[in-house]
């Protein structure tokens, strides 16, 4: 009896068709809630439902069991109904393209379609490049660049609201570490210093954290006694979305840790001269400081 009435169901017109638009509308749906570029700083319930879901870091992209829920779900709904009713499904896209209103109407689901695939596969794309732990380089790769250092505000260790783009005077060396991190950041402000120290140069040292979360203003005064930088160095840190858009135009991939809010990233330094130009980037290690601080 219950399998009388599904086939009944089935042979109703368009009941395949609006199954597979159901199909549709709810894959369109969780691609949107998995991918949809939300901005430098992402909402807190959208971030928790991303990675609920599809196992999605913060700002980054769902893990391998997100991309099968995203990729193999459809993919499997779409083959149930093809099997299943086929030929009903076959007849509804027949009636629906003999009417002018039905071709105009899956055109413009067609363009609507290409749309949002062209703006989730550009976000991808920038995703998939930020998921490098080093933005713009491998190894000790000292690369010559020309541009202008952000004006986002930001505050130092003193309370005083600045920019990358206020501090100028003299040229700067700028890396990025987070008062969290135990292990790397330590070793790349301690061979700044050193190398710094080393050539005799007046060179000033700046420090943007990555972690805006924890590394609040308030903090910034310890971290620079703990890094024991120079009285003239400066600790950077801000608001969230500040700080990550500052960092997005320098090109320093992150990735934090949903579960502890620790932070992978690279080893990356800047040069900035004294007209507040980034002039030179390091990448991946303390071997070249002393060619980089030769720019100078």
């Amino acid at each position: 009896m219950e399998n009388r009435l599904a086939d009944q169901r089935a042979r109703r017109p368009g009941a395949a068709l609006i199954a597979l638009a159901a199909i549709i509308v709810i894959t369109a749906a969780w691609w949107a809630l998995a991918l949809w570029p939300v901005g430098t700083v992402e909402p807190e319930w959208l971030a928790r439902t991303r990675a609920a879901c599809f196992g999605s870091a913060r700002g980054g992209l769902p893990d391998a069991g997100g991309w099968v829920l995203l990729i193999g779900e459809p993919l499997g709904m779409l083959v149930a109904l093809v099997m299943g009713f086929g030929g009903a499904l076959r007849q509804d896209l027949q009636r629906l393209m003999a009417r002018r209103a039905g071709r105009a109407s899956m055109a413009g689901a067609a363009l609507l379609s290409i749309l949002v695939s062209a703006i989730l596969a550009a976000h991808v794309g920038r995703a998939w490049a930020e998921r490098r732990p080093i933005g713009r380089g491998a190894g000790n790769a000292l690369t010559r660049i020309d541009e202008r250092a952000p004006h986002a505000r930001l505050v130092d260790q003193n309370g005083r609201s600045t920019s990358l783009d206020d501090v100028r005077g003299r040229p700067m060396l700028l890396a990025f570490a987070y008062g969290h991190c135990t292990t790397v950041c330590p070793t790349i402000v301690s061979d700044l210093r050193a190398a710094r120290l080393k050539s005799g140069r007046d060179v000033g040292l700046v420090i943007l954290t990555l972690d805006p979360w924890r590394d609040t203003p308030e903090r910034l005064q310890s971290l620079a006694q703990h890094w024991n930088i120079g009285p003239g160095d400066r600790v950077l840190s801000g608001e969230a979305s500040a700080v990550a858009r500052t960092l997005d135009e320098l090109g320093i991939g992150r990735r934090r840790s949903e579960t502890n809010g620790d932070i992978d990233h690279g080893t990356t330094v800047l040069l900035i001269d004294a007209s507040g130009r980034v002039t030179w980037r390091l990448d991946g290690g303390a071997a070249a400081l002393p060619a980089l601080l030769g720019k100078l």
